[in-house]
């Protein structure tokens, strides 16, 4: 690729598979390759560029396979290496790519690395994870003794005892995910050669989990600091100790060196980054440093938030509006922009920022999807995001699997909230919600397996499938395809500058895009009241119309959840 032309994925389109809820090919309840294989065509016919498998790799299954025990292998719960490899020539047939997913700020506490490291404080890899002794002397186990106060990511503290040493190890997520120790030069080295092997055999880049939270504040007595306590709580908030830590910078300059120097320019690496700024996205970004061609953060999915992602607020269009304006200008001269609204952690959007009653769904779909492709950065779609697929009628905790709200209950219940008032937030935000079976036709379990689904099947599947939707052109699976094939077309899609519109209206959201005297306006209606165009945009009504949600009958007004990419003259 020349210097001087645009990279490659700054007009392509991912696609997000969380394969255990895809497709199952073999009848036990659980999406797999197979049936990863058996979709592509899907894929293809939607028009994107890349695939993202969530990971596949042998785990325990504690975090549905976000805990590793084996980073060159597949799970026979997913499928076999050859079909993996299969995969990848499938994809590559068609024109699409393969971004696998890394998951190595931890392991699972079954990797050998870990059992090694486990076995005795003298082992050679006891340095690969982070084991520390009680707090100041204090007995091992005892209240307090943890050697530092935070809080883990799925509830109580993040230090597990492990009695037959009477030391404890980090692990900012589930107990069984200990956290590995990148200070230590060999654990680098072993996870850059692990990257080599994959790229070798095809794949073609990563998507990083957490990756900013590999450096942690570390002391040159190799104390960890207490952060400080949280509300209600006797832990604390260890994250200035562990998001973009100090050498977040340097480990990942040394992997990109290691691992993509010298290949060909068309991989694509992704970081996922939990609580990053845009000061910190630029220089992630910022091609010139080689660290990662685009991050992945959680400002404008936080909006809804309260104390925690279980005290739901209302979402205010104006601080979305801020938000997403805030990240177009910090990366409009340096860096890159990833654009979500779903992915396998967060709520069904059209239930969470859209409208998902009868009357509003399919617009309120595919008014959210204008709205966010049309911005400057790489799209993302998660499985089923392009049929409007929503929440999952929970009705009682026997319905979760995900450990993250299971853990939650637990502590909230026991803190002495109400639990139906517990209930109802797990109902609206857990990520079980994202991880029910996709929906590809009416028939029992929706066409996802023959057996019985390891989640239940949302009930709207009836109406709600792929299939229904395949030759309407008026589906939200069209209005995806749509989307997709614009920005392949359109230069200034893929490039323009961003100019946020309206900045303080609560409910309309505008902005236009340009490139070289070429101009967008892109105008949604994210309420159910109508609009008088002319009112609010004065060149709108007789702006020529690129692309719309619905049909053209009324170009004065702006119906509730309309969306319309207009070309000014």
């Amino acid at each position: 690729m020349a210097a001087d032309q645009p990279a490659w994925w700054t007009r392509a389109v991912v696609y997000q598979v969380y394969p255990r809820s895809f497709q199952d090919s073999d009848g036990d309840g659980i999406g797999d390759l197979g049936g990863v294989l058996q979709r592509i065509d899907h894929l293809a016919d939607l028009g994107v560029d890349v695939l993202w498998l969530s990971p596949v790799y042998p785990s325990p299954q504690a975090d549905n396979g976000y805990d590793i025990s084996d980073y060159q292998g597949i799970d026979p719960l997913f499928g076999t290496l050859e079909q993996l490899d299969e995969l990848i020539a499938a994809l590559h047939e068609r024109g699409m790519k393969l971004l696998m997913d890394l998951v190595v700020n931890h392991t699972s506490d079954q990797h050998p690395w870990f059992l090694e490291s486990r076995s005795s404080k003298d082992s050679p890899k006891r340095d690969w994870y982070w084991w520390r002794p009680p707090r100041g002397g204090m007995a091992a186990g005892a209240p307090g003794a943890e050697p530092t106060n935070w809080q883990s990511f799925f509830s109580g503290p993040v230090w597990e005892l492990d009695e037959a040493s009477g030391e404890y190890y980090l692990h900012l997520f589930d107990r069984r995910q200990p956290d590995l120790n990148w200070e230590n030069r060999q654990v680098r080295h072993a996870i850059h050669a692990m990257m080599r092997w994959w790229l070798d055999r095809g794949v073609d880049g990563f998507r990083m989990d957490v990756i900013n939270m590999i450096s942690k504040d570390v002391a040159a007595d190799g104390h960890l600091h207490d952060g400080p306590p949280l509300p209600g709580s006797s832990l604390g908030d260890g994250s200035a100790s562990y998001l973009c830590g100090p050498r977040i910078h340097e480990f990942l300059a040394e992997m990109h060196r290691e691992v993509f120097a010298g290949r060909d320019g068309t991989f694509l690496t992704v970081g996922e980054m939990p609580g990053v700024t845009v000061e910190e996205a630029r220089l992630f970004t910022d091609p010139a440093r080689a660290e990662v061609d685009m991050v992945f953060q959680f400002e404008h999915v936080g909006l809804d938030h309260g104390m925690s992602k279980w005290d739901v607020r209302p979402l205010r269009m104006r601080d979305l509006k801020a938000s997403f304006g805030r990240w177009q200008a910090g990366l409009a001269d340096a860096g890159w922009n990833s654009l979500y609204w779903d992915n396998h952690d967060q709520p069904r959007a059209v239930s969470r920022f859209g409208d998902d009653s009868p009357g509003f769904r399919r617009h309120s779909a595919t008014c959210l999807a204008t709205l966010l492709h049309l911005h400057r950065g790489t799209p993302y779609v998660y499985q089923g995001e392009e049929i409007g697929m929503a929440n999952f009628p929970f009705t009682s905790l026997e319905d979760f699997a995900d450990v993250e709200s299971l853990n939650h209950h637990v502590q909230a219940v026991s803190a002495g909230e109400d639990p139906a008032h517990v209930l109802a937030a797990l109902r609206t935000m857990s990520r079980d919600n994202a991880r029910t079976p996709v929906q590809w036709d009416a028939s029992a379990n929706a066409g996802f397996t023959s057996g019985t689904p390891w989640l239940p099947v949302n009930p709207d599947s009836v109406e709600w499938n792929a299939a229904a939707q395949r030759d309407d052109a008026g589906s939200v699976l069209a209005h995806y395809r749509r989307l997709i094939a614009l920005r392949h077309s359109d230069d200034v899609v893929a490039l323009g500058d961003f100019t946020m519109l309206l900045p303080d209206h609560d409910e309309v959201y505008a902005f236009t895009r340009s490139l070289e005297g070429a101009e967008l306006l892109v105008v949604c209606n994210l309420s159910r009241t109508p609009y008088r165009l002319a009112e609010l945009l004065p060149e709108a009504p007789a702006a020529e119309l690129v692309l719309g949600n619905m049909a053209d009958d009324d170009p004065a007004e702006l119906r509730p959840w309309e969306a319309r990419v207009l070309r000014l003259p």
